[in-house]
């Protein structure tokens, strides 16, 4: 009798066990979730490469910067850019973005480091309002390789770029924490002005990739290349540097310079923020 006593005593705590443990949401069962690649702000500027970070359900971004395009040859000119990201269930999240272009000076080709769809920042005005949602891939968005898939498009109507249409693409995402505060960022993705087949034949590729890390506690860099073209490619480069005061509001600033193609010799200068709510 105490010898059956004693094993279903065991046998209790066993199962009380498991099912505490079986309770445990992915995030309490995820040690990388107090690492600082996962708990600071990670904006989708400045620069071409997009982060593979999903805003989690209820968050809510705001980036917004200027930007001074200096073609080679031409007079200068400022973009400016906000783009509103929401965090939704099922590790996703929507995102709009709107552009302007005062009157006056030159901007850089759309070829050489624009992305077609991103923001129709050749012309002057109010660019078309870009929308998209980015989809998280990977089984846990707190992990040290997330992988996830960004598709948007121009809406047409919503700018004051005459004749502007649907602008779609897509964009393969994956970032990589290095250690518990450098992160790598890798993009992939296609763009093309129209929806018809010819707009197919004559739309680019983007591929960028970028390294993040800190200088200090509050301080850290930003670099990265970015190559973009079809039958001819147009590379260049970024470099910023940013201050976080808390961790979810980041301050940057940021200079480019195009290193190959049509527009060789062309640079940028700019300064921004990003600013999240929500936990």
């Amino acid at each position: 009798m105490r010898k059956t006593t004693l094993l279903a005593a065991t046998a209790l705590l066993l199962g009380t066990a498991g099912r505490t443990l079986a309770q445990n949401t992915p995030a309490e069962n995820n040690s990388n979730l107090d690492a600082p690649y996962v708990r600071n702000i990670r904006p989708d500027r400045p620069g071409q490469t997009i982060t593979a970070h999903v805003l989690h359900p209820g968050q809510f971004q705001l980036e917004t910067g200027l930007l001074r395009q200096s073609p080679k040859g031409s007079a200068a000119s400022t973009l400016s850019a906000a783009t509103l990201r929401i965090g939704f269930f099922n590790s996703m999240e929507l995102r709009v973005t709107q552009a302007y272009r005062p009157g006056g000076g030159s901007s850089l080709p759309p070829s050489s480091g624009e992305n077609p769809a991103r923001a129709r920042a050749d012309s002057a005005g109010w660019a078309p309002l870009l929308v998209g949602t980015k989809l998280m891939l990977s089984p846990n968005p707190d992990t040290r390789t997330q992988v996830a898939l960004l598709a948007e498009t121009t809406v047409p109507g919503t700018g004051q770029v005459a004749g502007a249409g649907w602008a779609p693409a897509a964009r393969l995402l994956v970032g990589q924490q290095l250690g518990q505060r450098y992160g790598l960022e890798a993009n992939l993705g296609f763009g093309q002005r129209g929806l018809k087949v010819k707009d197919v034949e004559q739309g680019v590729f983007l591929g960028a990739l970028s390294l993040n890390g800190p200088l200090g506690e509050h301080a850290g860099f930003f670099v990265e290349a970015y190559g973009q073209g079809r039958a001819a490619l147009s590379t260049g480069g970024t470099l910023g540097l940013y201050w976080r005061p808390t961790p979810g509001l980041r301050l940057d600033v940021n200079g480019g310079r195009l290193l190959g193609g049509p527009a060789t010799g062309s640079g940028t200068v700019g300064a921004g923020l990003a600013w999240r709510l929500g936990q």
